[in-house]
């Protein structure tokens, strides 16, 4: 499966009457704490891959949800598209101990609050991230690369209906933003 996706920088504030008014359906907010994971065998950062813990709580503060995920390299220029693998797992902690176990250790965490849309096929999520400010995602998944570029046009022109700007497309992780932000702001999981 390929994750097909698009993100700006946003205020949500101007997005959420846009996204009334193009009669998105809202599915729910949650808070989610992802950790990422540094392999014993290769360097991630150098093959544009990562391996993630995600722990995600709906806002009632009922049980989290636990997913690992491995997010393969870029697979275009225009959007940030990559192969991705998922699977929910029973026991998170026990799932940390596994990685644990198998060399690969905590290299950072990043915290988010999530709020999700959904508007002809397409998940809009506007994300306020720790350390970071506002911003939109417009995403979908697509299972061949061939529909890859038919998926980030569709994709670019949500942005578009939302009055935001495509061009101010940001293609880095919010990892990698926080790991380039001048003052650090990925929690260090030493």
């Amino acid at each position: 499966m390929y994750e097909v996706e698009v993100k700006v920088e946003a205020a949500h504030d101007a997005v959420r009457p846009v996204l009334h008014e193009l009669g998105a359906d809202a599915l729910g907010n949650v808070r989610q704490v992802d950790t990422y994971y540094d392999a014993p065998h290769r360097d991630f950062a150098a093959t544009d891959e990562a391996l993630r813990l995600r722990r995600e709580r709906g806002p009632d503060g009922g049980d989290p949800s636990t997913v690992l995920t491995y997010k393969g390299p870029l697979v275009e220029a225009a959007s940030k598209t990559r192969e991705e693998v998922e699977s929910a797992v029973d026991d998170g902690d026990a799932t940390e101990a596994i990685l644990s176990g198998l060399g690969f250790d905590p290299a950072a965490t990043v915290a988010k609050d999530r709020e999700r849309f959904d508007l002809e096929g397409f998940v809009i999520t506007l994300d306020a991230v720790d350390g970071l400010g506002e911003f939109v995602e417009v995403e979908t998944d697509v299972d061949r690369e061939a529909d890859v570029e038919r998926a980030r046009e569709g994709a670019v022109d949500v942005l578009r209906a939302l009055d935001l700007d495509p061009d101010e497309g940001i293609r880095t992780s919010y990892l990698g933003l926080l790991l380039d932000a001048p003052n650090g702001a990925a929690d260090d999981c030493e």
